[in-house]
C-alpha cells in the first residue's frame, strides 16, 4: 500500500520507527532539510514530484499518501 510506502520512507528520513500515519510532520522535528529529502525519496522511489506547498498541507502520513493517491485518480 501507498501509505506503508510513504511511511517508510518517513520513518527513514526522520529516524524515527515508531511513526503513526497520524502524526504531524513537524512535531516529529521535521524541518526543511529532512522535507527535501522526503521529497527526493518521493521522485526517486514512488517516481512523482510532491510540490512543497502540499507538504505544508498535507503534513501526516496518511494526508500526504491521500494527496498522492488523488493525482493517480485526476490522471486519464
Amino acid at each position: 500500500m501507498l501509505v506503508d510506502r510513504v511511511r517508510t520512507i518517513w520513518c527513514r528520513e526522520l529516524r524515527n520507527d515508531d511513526i503513526a500515519v497520524d502524526d504531524n510532520f513537524f512535531t516529529l522535528g521535521g524541518q526543511s532539510v529532512i522535507m527535501a529529502r522526503i521529497q527526493a525519496a518521493f521522485i526517486d522511489e514512488l517516481g512523482l514530484e510532491v510540490p512543497v506547498d502540499q507538504m505544508f498541507l498535507n503534513p501526516t502520513v496518511a494526508s500526504i499518501s491521500a494527496y498522492i493517491e488523488s493525482l493517480n485518480t485526476a490522471t486519464p
